[in-house]
Parts: C-alpha cells; structure tokens; sequence
C-alpha cells in the first residue's frame, strides 16, 4: 500500500444522517453506503456548515465557514483569495491528480478554477460513467476523485409537482409508504422565523397545506430517491473494485446538508433542526480503517474536517489557519486527547419580499450534549434542545428557567465564536 494513496470524495446532495439503511432505518435499502460503512468508520456526529447547497460546498471546497468565503447563501460568489487553497489547487501543488463529475454548484468559480479536471456531465447517470472511465486510465501520481451526486436533491422538484430529472420515483399505496416521524409536530416555542420563511416562499414550501397522506408520500418519494443514488454509488464502487484500485483508495463519503423531511412539519433545508444539519459521514479504507464501527462520541464539522482529512491522507501539510481537524486517526482507531468540544452551523433564510425583510441569519452551536439555536428575529429566536434526553428537538429549554445557566453558558459560547471568525451575526444579533 503507498503512503500516498488515492482519494475517491462521494457527495450526495440533501441526505440526511438517518436516510440508509446502515443506521437501522428499515424504509429504505442502501447497500452501496452500507458497504462503505461495513469496511470503513460511520461518524454519528457529523455535520455540514450551513444546510444550503452552495454555502456547505463552498465551506468544504475550502475548509473555511461560508462567511469567511463570502458564500453565505445561493446568491454568494465563492472570494477570489479562497481560489488558491481550495481543495484541487491544494492537492494539485502536492503531487496529485485532481478530476471531477457531477454536480458543482459553486458559484463564482469553476472546478477548472479550483485545480481539477471536469470528467463528465452533471447528470447522476453520468457521474459514475464517467468516474469509472478515469480510474481505467494509467495513473503515475495519485489521484483525487470527485464524485458529486445530484439525488436525493430531486425531492425539491417532487413536491414542487415538477418533472423530474431522474424520471418518476414511486406511485405507492398510502399504506405502503413511511409513517410520519415521530416528532412530526411543530413543538410549542419553536422559532417563528421558520414559519415566516414558508409562508414567504409557497412554491419552495408547498407543504402548509398538505395532509398527513401527502407528508407520508413526501417521505417515500424522498427514500426512493436516495436509493436512486445508492445504486449510482454501488456502480462506481463495483468500477473502483474492477479497477484493482480498491486496496489503494481511501473513500470519503458524506452529503451538502440534509433535508427536514416531515420532522416539524418541515420539508427542504436551512432551518437549523437536526435533520437539516446532521449528514452522513463515512470513511472508509479497506483493511485500514476499522471496519463496521461507529463513532457516537466526536462532533465532526464537514465543511471544516474534510481538507485536513485529505491532506493528512495525502501527506501535505493543511494550510495555515484553518480551523478543522483531520478525522484520519479517529477513523484508525486513535483518540486525540483534545478534539473539540463545541461546533457552529450558520443558515441564511429567505423571506421574501415582504415585511421581514429579503434574507435573515441564524446560527447554531452545538456542543456535547445541547444545541443552541438563535435567529436572527422573531418569536422564540433562541432554542435550546438537550439532544440526548430529546433527539426529536420537541422541547425548548430556552424559555426554561432551570436551564438559564446552560442556555447563559451557550450565549458566551457562541459570542466568542463569532469574534473569533469575524462572523458579523454577533453585532447584529447577538449584542
């Protein structure tokens, strides 16, 4: 095995950490991340950036919060002085060969831009065509491959009664498709600012008036399109094995952000509840890492992890000053005396054109056991969750006034944050 060995990046776009069947979930069938995760360390605690396309991947392109890149929504150009150490000019100036397929959607820059070869289309269908066509090729250098998928993003065009990319995804009997979540309700003190933004967008949030069938049908549509880009995944994980390259490729699966999926009432992405922010996070090495474990201990920031995780893989030095952790040891079996205690999600909501104004900001910081969520307006703007007592995030400890040196504690966490990035959320909304 080399010290230097190839890198396969497989992104999927708006799966949550709960969507395959490797976690228990039993409404889905996903063998290709269930085989990752057989040879390799699912991380139970991972989580994007910020739950919106182009912020998370401009975050994890660069190993930098969107807000230090300047992408703090869909409408945000990637800064120029973030080009040179984004993650294919990295890899590049250290030796390795760097291509791309599938979905890009970083604006304001092109992957050419970013150090790597385009293979393909965009197309989920063309990804591992073309993935499979450049492992077949000689490679004197190793190589960095990304493998960018599109699904289970179609779920914004189902609901929206569009046509789909992809084709149809399931015509089921009521019956047959999943029950609604258990924490299906929107739970007393949740953040009005949510509501606000879906009565603000109607087309992006369809879903004010649908029944509890229609919510079912929204959850079976979403896991058949996760299962779409399941087997896309097993045709490029069946190539890599054919290719002889398998043994000497370490593989980094993971998703954008997640998708609300029926939890409080919430379809699409943006708000800070878990199943927006917490994503799939599997690396997986054969014969290396430990194979079928589970990390349920260390809060693993995507966005920040990923470039010192292919770095250390690579054996090139991390840029000065970013802020992420390589997840390499842990996945091996080692335990760092002193990973973080703490990470920050930031969104940008939409609200429309009417009077809340264009756009509005939230974070969130999540520790060991909490989650503080702030808004940057609105009704109960502050959330505070104790995720091991209520994973489903029904219960506001914020308006709880046993909980005040907890919530107190969260506030100063969260305010040294943001002075310490230079996050402007702070003299806006937090002082």
């Amino acid at each position: 095995m080399s010290d230097r060995p190839n890198i396969l990046f497989i992104c999927t776009d708006q799966q949550f950490a709960g969507a395959m069947s490797c976690v228990g979930n039993g409404d889905l069938n996903t063998p290709g991340m269930d085989s990752l995760a057989e040879q390799g360390v699912r991380f139970e605690k991972a989580y994007c950036t910020q739950p919106l396309c182009c912020p998370s991947r401009a975050s994890f392109m660069t190993g930098l919060m969107p807000h230090q890149v300047g992408v703090i929504s869909n409408g945000h150009d990637l800064s120029p002085k973030a080009r040179d150490r984004a993650m294919g000019n990295l890899l590049r100036a250290g030796g390795y060969r760097c291509a791309y397929a599938g979905k890009w959607h970083i604006p304001g820059a092109t992957p050419e831009e970013l150090g790597f070869t385009e293979l393909c289309g965009r197309g989920d269908g063309e990804v591992p065509r073309g993935c499979i066509e450049f492992l077949n090729q000689d490679h004197e250098a190793p190589f960095l491959l990304v493998a960018s998928f599109i699904n289970p993003h179609d779920i914004c065009q189902w609901a929206r009664s569009q046509p789909l990319p992809q084709g149809p995804v399931s015509d089921a009997p009521t019956e047959k498709c999943p029950n609604l979540p258990v924490n299906f309700a929107v739970p007393p003190f949740d953040a009005e600012m949510l509501r606000f933004e879906q009565a603000s967008n109607p087309r992006i949030y369809p879903v004010l008036g649908y029944s509890d069938e229609h919510w079912r049908h929204y959850r079976q549509a979403y896991y058949r399109l996760v299962e779409k880009v399941d087997a896309e995944i097993g045709v490029l994980l069946d190539g890599l094995r054919v290719s002889g390259l398998e043994e000497e490729t370490v593989i980094v699966f993971t998703s954008d952000h997640g998708d609300g999926h029926g939890a409080h009432r919430w379809n699409q992405k943006t708000a800070l509840y878990e199943e927006c922010v917490r994503i799939p996070f599997i690396i997986s090495f054969k014969g290396v890492t430990r194979a079928g474990a589970t990390d349920e201990t260390h809060l693993i920031s995507m966005g920040l992890d990923l470039i010192p995780t292919l770095c250390d893989y690579a054996g090139i030095e991390a840029p000065a000053g970013l802020p992420g952790r390589s997840v390499r040891p842990l996945a091996e079996g080692a335990q760092p005396p002193d990973w973080r205690d703490e990470l920050v999600i930031e969104t940008c909501l939409d609200l429309g054109s009417g009077p809340h104004g264009a756009q509005s900001m939230g974070r969130a910081l999540r520790t060991e056991r909490y989650k503080y969520s702030v808004y940057a307006m609105g009704r109960h703007r502050e959330q505070l969750v104790d995720l091991e007592a209520d994973p489903g995030e029904m219960v506001n400890l914020a308006v709880d006034a046993g909980h005040r040196e907890v919530l107190n504690d969260h506030r100063r966490r969260l305010l040294a944050w943001c002075g310490e990035t230079g996050d402007a959320f702070a003299s806006l909304c937090l002082t």
